[in-house]
């Protein structure tokens, strides 16, 4: 795998005790993967990632993967709340509309399949979109983003012949694959079908909720921090 360097001064020391157990999957939105590199370059623009990949399939490297790139700003996701201290970013040189090239999807499993090997407590269910991390504020990578492909290559998941369920326990379902409780019942459901079920519209329904209870049976957050958890405790 060919590799162009293109070193970003945007990074830090991840947090003591932080575990490099998530990956984060965003677009660029930017007219090409130079226009991107040079913004993830940019000290005053003070964003990052640690791997860039073009639309023709080419992978740049601007921060080492040892290191806390700054490309989720203030996600969270279970009970980790420093989502930078805890992932590997992979930037997408995509518009936000569209199709991802074939290329660049290869490229992303072979990259994914070498941060996997590297940070083994990245499993399937850890590879995240940046709209699941970051609710109400970020729709990146998208709806045309194939969820499923990866997991076809077992770099993500996605929820096979998933049956009806009643929606009254959606929003404990979503808690415990490890959407963020603090967001709105309304965002959790518009971030929740991004991923799993895009372009549905409308009020809640036992679709949704049935593709949950699968999710959260089969595939459920590895911390175990629910909102349960966190009152009892007293946070």
């Amino acid at each position: 795998m060919t590799v162009r360097e293109h070193p970003s001064p945007s990074h830090g020391p991840r947090h003591p005790g932080s575990r490099i157990d998530m990956a984060i999957v965003h677009y660029t939105a930017m007219a090409s993967a130079e226009d991107a590199a040079r913004r993830l370059s940019d000290p005053e623009a003070q964003v990052s990632c640690h791997w860039l990949i073009g639309a023709d399939g080419g992978i740049w490297r601007l921060v080492d993967e040892g290191r806390r790139a700054w490309h989720a700003g203030l996600g969270r996701w279970g009970g980790v709340a420093d989502v930078n201290s805890n992932s590997v970013g992979i930037e997408l040189d995509h518009p936000g509309t569209g199709p991802f090239p074939d290329a660049q999807i290869t490229a992303l499993e072979r990259l994914l399949a070498g941060i996997v090997r590297r940070h083994p407590l990245i499993a399937p269910e850890r590879v995240l979109g940046h709209s699941d991390v970051a609710i109400g504020r970020k729709i990146d990578p998208g709806p045309c983003f194939p969820w499923r492909r990866l997991a076809l290559a077992g770099l993500s998941v996605w929820p096979e012949g998933a049956g009806l369920s009643d929606p009254a326990g959606f929003h404990a379902d979503l808690d415990w694959i490890g959407y963020d409780w603090h967001s709105a019942p309304e965002a959790r459901l518009a971030a929740f079908r991004m991923r799993f079920r895009p372009g549905h519209d409308g009020p809640l329904d036992a679709v949704d909720a049935g593709i949950a209870r699968a999710v959260a049976e089969r595939w459920p957050n590895r911390s175990r921090v629910t909102r349960v958890d966190a009152a009892a405790a007293g946070a």
